[in-house]
Parts: C-alpha cells; structure tokens; sequence
C-alpha cells in the first residue's frame, strides 16, 4: 500500500522546499507541481520524496484524522 502525507511547507528553494508534519522535516520535491501555486505555510501531499498535489489546510487535517483512525484500529488489534 502506497500513502501520501500531508505536509506544511517551511520553505521553498527553487524546485524544493522543506516540509513538516508532526515534527518531522523533509526535504521534498516540487518538480510534479510545476504551474500550480506553492507557498510557505501551504500544504502538500507528499509520497517518496515528491509532492503530488497542493491542499488545503482542512484538507491536510482531515487526511491527518483519517490517518490517526487507521493507526488506532491498527493498534486494537495487535
């Protein structure tokens, strides 16, 4: 199974830009979102070091709710 994480972007540096979630920073790709609008404070969804798409921040909260849900159910049932 393949997922995205949302992520806020920190910075940009041309094609790249730091990106945080939860306490975690990556350096992350932009180069498949050439022509949308990237900026600091903004989210992406991330997956292998790109991002694939722009999102809102209720979007990036909502994925992040659904995300927890799947990691509890996950937990109940070990």
């Amino acid at each position: 199974m393949c997922l995205g994480i949302p992520m806020q972007v920190v910075s940009i540096d041309g094609y790249n830009a730091r990106c945080e979630a939860r306490g975690v920073s990556r350096e992350v790709s932009l180069f498949l979102l050439q022509g949308e609008e990237i900026k600091v404070g903004g989210h992406v969804m991330v997956h292998v070091g790109y991002a694939l798409q722009v999102m809102t921040e209720q979007e990036a909260r909502s994925t992040w709710e659904l995300l927890d849900e799947v990691l509890a159910a996950e937990g109940n049932d070990a």
